[in-house]
């Protein structure tokens, strides 16, 4: 789009507009934004009253300098058309109506019996706190412990293979995002996102947040903002109760009743937003039991690969990778192979962080990524996933067939370990060549590794796809395929391979008063996806009040 120039007029009137595309070299600090805005614009920095980042990311295209790309919004004083493209390639714009909306809460009529809200991961705390804002006071059940009791049990569990079924890192408050590297990516253009981390921020998460392009929160600061989102809750007027599972559901007329505890005790309710997580899969028989919809979903299963998170930055930084000012690196990768009909990409990258061990029942082992906030550890670790269709595990016999498939290779995983929640792992060039590792080097798996060949404990179709995929990956991240990464698994809890159906009006497509929500139904995945699909949920539910 041709950029056209501003003209002065005598009278000064302040305008705001959006200029995306401002580059900052390494070394650059950020008080040099005015003076960069101002050349843009051919404006004189004292025309700019005020810059506001709105978003900072980093482009390192390999063999040239990285450098900080920026978003931001300036207030000045003067008079231009928009929007444009500067001669800087810089874009100019209005800005947007619904750039940071913030939801309307008012209070509504509260129901006769309690409003329910099950489970305690992103999209039932926001759920609880959407409610508790417009007026109802929700009981929030969850099934685990809460953090400071969960994270002992996680870290026994580390140590000496101690697995207790209901406080582990799927189970537990916050849900498994506890144990993650907390990021707040989304695909979502939500407006709410905004409103979801102003909310994140006010319980202890870092201000960053809101500009970087890739923001993340950390496992260890993520449990801190988990506590404080609690006490708000609860001086909100929210119950919250651990070690509360749910049962059953009481279901007549195709009307939700009421629910039952784990030991009997039934809570009488006409209103329950479901937010269970992918991994409670006795819930999901529960409820297929009860007659809830439910139809089978696609889903991704693979490996996780581990490199230095060293070799990682001169990988993606070259020559620049020491440079103080620069994050430690990411990288995400995908391939489509006509050979093998899938497709695979990386998934949950964890840069300087740690490979864990996860499990919810006995004899199952489950891998997944966790970083603390500041991503200082050696490693760097990606999930590498393949694309799984239905058709590829179920018969049509039964919406659940997803959870038995992967059990399947989550108990091969258990037993390559050596049965003890140790990660079977495997250098990634003898998984390629189809031997198994005979040492296997330093790695962050947490509690540990156990050498084995990795081919055992996916599917056929799984292990050619990842085969041929790496060697794509390595085509364009030239020295991903290296004797010093290695691979473990399983990794099969991408998204759940379950969904809950639900009706235009958020319920249940065939049980009223029941409100699917979240990775759980699968219909989000990640953190801030959940949390909005929860908020959504929440006022539903709200404006049938009414």
């Amino acid at each position: 789009m041709k950029y056209i120039p501003h003209h002065f007029t005598t009278e000064k009137i302040m305008r705001t507009v959006i200029l995306s595309g401002i580059k900052m070299e390494l070394g650059e600090q950020d008080t040099s934004l005015v003076a960069k805005a101002a050349a843009a614009l051919s404006f004189e920095p004292t025309d700019i009253q005020n810059v506001e980042i709105i978003r900072k990311s980093v482009d390192a295209r390999r063999n040239r300098p990285p450098h900080f790309v920026y978003v931001v919004k300036i207030i000045f004083s003067g008079t231009m058309a928009v929007p444009g493209v500067t001669p800087q390639g810089i874009h100019v714009s209005e800005p947007g109506a619904d750039e940071q909306m913030i939801p309307k809460l008012s209070h509504v009529p509260k129901p006769k019996f309690p409003v329910v809200v099950i489970g305690t991961g992103p999209a039932g705390l926001f759920a609880a706190y959407v409610l508790a804002l417009r007026g109802i006071h929700p009981i929030l059940l969850e099934r685990g412990e809460p953090v400071e009791e969960r994270i002992k049990d996680v870290e026994d569990f580390w140590r000496e293979g101690i697995l207790k079924s209901q406080s582990n890192v799927f189970f537990g408050e916050g849900g498994a995002g506890t144990f993650s590297d907390g990021k707040l990516t989304s695909r979502s253009k939500n407006p709410y996102t905004y409103w979801v981390k102003k909310i994140l921020i006010e319980a202890g998460a870092p201000p960053d947040i809101l500009v970087d392009a890739k923001p993340h929160v950390g496992t260890d600061r993520l449990r801190k903002v988990i506590v404080n989102l609690r006490k708000r809750l609860m001086e909100m007027g929210c119950q919250i109760a651990f070690n509360h599972q749910v049962s059953d559901f009481l279901i007549n007329d195709g009307e939700l009743s009421a629910i039952v505890l784990q030991g009997g005790e039934a809570i009488k309710t006409h209103h329950v937003i479901l937010a269970i997580g992918q991994n409670a899969d006795d819930t999901y028989r529960k409820l297929y039991e009860c007659g809830v919809k439910m139809e089978a979903k696609p889903f991704a299963m693979g490996l996780r690969v581990e490199h230095s998170q060293e070799f990682i930055n001169a990988l993606q930084y070259g020559p620049w990778s020491r440079h103080p000012q620069l994050p430690p690196a990411e990288y995400f990768v995908k391939a489509t192979l006509p050979d093998v009909n899938r497709s695979v990409y990386t998934f949950c990258m964890c840069p300087g962080g740690n490979v864990i061990a996860c499990s919810a029942s006995e004899g199952l082992l489950v891998t997944n990524g966790m970083s603390p906030y500041d991503r200082s550890g050696e490693f760097a670790n990606s999930a590498i996933v393949v694309n799984v269709r239905v058709n590829d595990f179920s018969s049509g016999r039964s919406p659940l067939d997803g959870l038995a498939f992967r059990q399947i290779w989550e108990r091969k995983a258990f037993v390559a370990g050596g049965e003890h929640y140790r990660v079977p792992a495997q250098r990634m060039t003898d998984f390629l060549s189809g031997r198994k590792s005979s040492v296997l080097g330093n790695t962050s798996v947490l509690p540990g590794t156990t050498a084995a060949d990795l081919q055992k404990v996916l599917p056929e179709f799984v292990i050619h796809a990842l085969q041929y995929g790496m060697k794509a990956f390595n085509k364009k991240m030239f020295g991903f395929i290296t004797e010093n990464a290695y691979l473990s698994g399983v990794e099969t809890r991408t998204s759940s391979p379950v969904r809950i159906c639900r009706d235009s009006d958020g319920q249940s497509a065939n049980i009223r008063g029941i409100y699917p929500c979240g990775e759980g139904a699968g219909y989000a995945g990640g953190i801030i996806s959940s949390a909005l699909d929860g908020m959504k949920a929440a006022q539903t539910l709200s404006n049938h009040l009414i």
